[in-house]
């Protein structure tokens, strides 16, 4: 069990440098690229948290967080490439 949280863990980590090193190539739209950024980035850091969870109820309220984050990210990639911001390659990536 241990090696699966750890691995989530780890492609929380690979999708936020994934989804800033796609940030740092669009050119405007600061507004929405910050809340991508911060979005993507929470995903992590909450399913982080949920290992020093104090009780199961807190353990699944922050994997629940790290869920609709992951769920905001998705609408803020979406914004982002039907301004055109980067490909549809990308964007299916």
């Amino acid at each position: 069990m241990e090696k699966n949280k750890n691995q989530l863990r780890e492609e929380s980590i690979e999708f936020a440098i994934a989804v800033s090193d796609i940030c740092d190539n669009i050119k405007g739209c600061s507004v929405y690229v910050n809340q991508l950024l911060r979005s993507s980035s929470s995903i992590g850091a909450n399913i982080h948290e949920a290992k020093y969870a104090q009780s199961r109820s807190d353990f699944v309220h922050k994997l629940e967080i790290a869920l609709k984050e992951s769920s905001e990210t998705d609408y803020w990639l979406e914004l982002i490439y039907r301004k055109n911001k980067f490909s549809e390659e990308t964007y299916k990536e």
